[in-house]
C-alpha cells in the first residue's frame, strides 16, 4: 500500500520530513515459509535503517517509534541509540547511515495505534485490516525524501486460521476471503501468481492473473521474469539444510551460540546458481546490548579457532564491542556480526577422516553484568541469526530495483553489487510453538540475599585498595622523577 502525505498522521509525517530515508522492518518470532518473490529473511524483531535529512538531528524519531511499536523499546535518539554499519561497498546509493534494533514479540501495539489514529471510528474495513496485522509474518515501511510516499508492504504465509460466522461460532478456514473495493482516485490491482522455474539462473519467473478493480472485466493472464538478489534453495536443499539454534549448556557469563545442521554431507552450495559462481555460507547475527562477541578473537584468523568451532573469517562487526561496559551504561542497543561459516568441503575439516551425522558450528560470545535483580538471575532473549549461500553473479549481471525487491537488510550492503543470497530455512516446522528466539539465564546480584549489601561494600572496599596500591606502586617512580626535574633546574641556576 502506497500512502501519500496527506494520508499519514501528523506525527509520523513530522518523522518523515526529517528524514532523507526510513525503513521500518519487522520480521515474526514464529517460523514461518517464504515464497517467490518474498524470499528475504530477517533476525526476528523490529530493525530500523535510517538517515537523517542533511545531517539534521531527528529527536520525534525515538518517541515516534515508542508510540507506535513499544512503551519498552531503549531509545532516546538516533545519536545515542542507534549504530553506524560498516559499508564495505558502495553497492546502493542511499544506504543508511543509522541501524536500530529492538525485540519485538508482538505487533499488537501498532494494530491499536493505526486503528486510533488512522483510522475513522465509523470505517469498518479499516478497522478490520488494521487487525490482520496480528497475525502478519513480514511487515515493512520504506520512505525516501524523492518519492516523498510512504510505502507499506504486509506478508502473510498462510491465511487467518479462523473466521467468525454468521452463525456465532469459530469455523477453521483454509483460504483468503477479503472483499476489494477501488474508492475513487485509488488504483487497487489484484494478481492471483505462482512461481515458475526461471530461464535464467538470476531471475525469478512468475505467472498468473492480473486485473485492476473497477477497470478490468475478467482477469488478464500474464508471464514475466525479472533478476533477483534473493533466492531460496530447491526443495531437496532446503530440507537438507535446515539449521537449528541453541546455546550449549552451561551458558554461565560465556554462552556458545550453536548453529546446527542436520549433516555435514548437505551443506553444499545452491545447485541453481549460475555456472562458475562461487558461494559462501555467511551468518548475520544480531545480538542486542547484553551480549556481545570479542571481536579480537574473531579477528585473528586463527586456523586453530577455526577449525575447532567450524569457523572462517569475520566478514564484518560494528556497534557495542566494549569488553568491559556492563549493560546498564551501555547506550546503543548492541550490535550486528558477519561470519562466514566453515563447511566440510572448505578445507577447515582435513583432518577428520570420516564426517559427523550433524555439522555443528559454535560462536563463543560474551555476556555483561546486568543491575541486580531478585532471585539472582534475568531471563533475556537472543533473535535467531540469518543463515545463507552468499554467491556471486555472472559478470554484467544488473539488478534492478523492481516492485519486489527488498533492500536495507543489514546485510545486503556489506556485499559486493553482483552478490546472490539463498536463504536457508530455520529447522522448526510452521505450526510448532517453539520461537525463533533462544532464552539465556544470566547470573547477577541478587538483591534479596543478606550478603547483597556486603558484596557492594567489599567490592567498593577491593577498588578503593586497588586504587591506592597503584599510587603507592607509582610514588616512587614519581619521586624519582620530580627529583631529576630539581636538579636539572638547579645545574640551570648555577651555569
Amino acid at each position: 500500500m502506497t500512502f501519500g502525505f496527506d494520508e499519514l498522521p501528523p506525527e509520523l509525517l513530522e518523522v518523515l520530513q526529517l528524514s532523507h530515508e526510513l525503513h521500518i522492518r519487522w520480521a515474526s518470532e514464529s517460523p514461518f515459509n517464504t515464497t517467490a518473490p518474498f524470499l528475504s529473511r530477517l533476525s526476528p524483531g523490529l530493525h530500523v535503517h535510517y538517515t537523517p535529512l542533511k545531517q539534521r538531528q531527528n529527536g520525534l524519531l525515538c518517541p515516534f517509534l515508542q508510540k507506535a511499536f513499544s512503551q519498552e523499546m531503549h531509545c532516546h535518539s538516533p545519536e545515542t541509540s542507534f549504530i553506524r554499519p560498516p559499508l564495505i561497498s558502495e553497492r546502493f546509493a542511499s544506504t543508511s547511515s543509522w541501524q536500530y534494533y529492538s525485540p519485538l514479540g508482538s505487533l499488537s501495539n501498532l494494530v491499536a495505534y493505526i486503528q486510533r489514529h488512522v483510522c475513522v471510528p465509523s470505517d469498518i474495513s479499516c478497522l478490520h485490516t488494521a487487525s490482520l496485522l496480528n497475525i502478519v509474518d513480514a511487515l515493512d515501511f520504506d520512505y525516501d525524501s524523492i518519492s516523498h510516499a510512504l510505502l507499506v508492504t504486509a506478508f502473510w504465509s498462510k491465511p487467518p486460521a479462523v473466521f467468525y460466522d454468521p452463525i456465532g461460532e469459530f469455523t477453521t478456514y483454509d483460504a483468503w476471503n477479503i472483499d476489494i473495493k477501488a474508492e475513487s482516485g485509488d488504483k487497487v490491482e489484484v494478481g492471483i501468481l505462482s512461481s515458475s522455474p526461471p530461464t535464467d539462473a538470476h531471475d525469478l519467473q512468475l505467472s498468473g492473473f492480473l486485473t485492476v478493480v473497477g477497470e478490468d472485466d475478467h482477469p488478464k493472464a500474464t508471464l514475466f521474469s525479472f533478476p533477483s538478489r534473493h533466492h531460496s534453495l530447491t526443495a531437496s536443499q532446503a530440507s537438507a539444510q535446515r539449521y537449528d539454534v541453541s546455546f550449549l549448556p552451561p551458558t554461565g557469563l560465556h554462552p556458545t551460540l550453536q548453529i546446527s545442521f542436520p549433516s555435514a554431507s548437505s551443506l553444499i552450495a545452491p545447485t541453481t546458481r549460475p555456472a562458475g559462481s562461487v558461494c559462501a555460507l555467511h551468518a548475520y547475527l544480531t545480538l542486542p546490548s547484553f551480549i556481545f562477541a570479542d571481536k579480537y578473537a574473531f579477528l585473528g584468523n586463527d586456523p586453530l579457532f577455526q577449525e575447532s568451532h567450524h569457523l572462517g573469517q569475520l566478514r564484518s562487526i560494528s556497534g557495542e564491542t566494549d569488553l568491559e561496559a556492563p549493560d546498564y551504561v551501555v547506550r546503543k542497543w548492541g550490535s550486528t556480526m558477519l561470519l562466514e561459516l566453515g563447511v566440510p568441503d572448505s578445507g577447515l575439516n582435513q583432518t577428520t577422516p570420516t564426517l559427523p551425522h550433524t555439522w555443528d558450528v559454535t560462536i563463543p560470545l560474551h555476556l555483561r553484568y546486568l543491575p541486580p535483580a531478585d532471585g539472582g538471575q534475568s531471563v533475556a532473549q537472543v533473535p535467531w541469526p540469518v543463515v545463507f549461500w552468499a554467491c556471486t553473479a555472472e559478470e554484467g549481471t544488473k539488478f534492478p530495483v523492481n516492485p519486489f525487491d527488498r533492500t536495507q537488510l543489514g546485510y545486503d550492503g556489506l556485499f559486493g553489487p553482483r552478490t546472490m543470497f539463498y536463504h536457508l530455512e530455520p529447522a522448526p516446522i510452521v505450526g510448532t510453538k517453539r520461537p525463533l528466539v533462544e532464552k539465556i539465564t544470566i547470573p547477577v546480584l541478587d538483591t534479596k540475599s543478606p550478603w547483597a549489601s556486603a558484596v557492594e561494600l567489599v567490592t567498593a572496599v577491593a577498588i578503593l585498595s586497588g586504587f591506592c596500591w597503584v599510587l603507592m606502586r607509582l610514588a616512587p617512580a614519581l619521586s624519582y622523577q620530580i627529583g631529576l626535574r630539581r636538579d636539572k633546574g638547579h645545574q640551570k641556576k648555577t651555569q
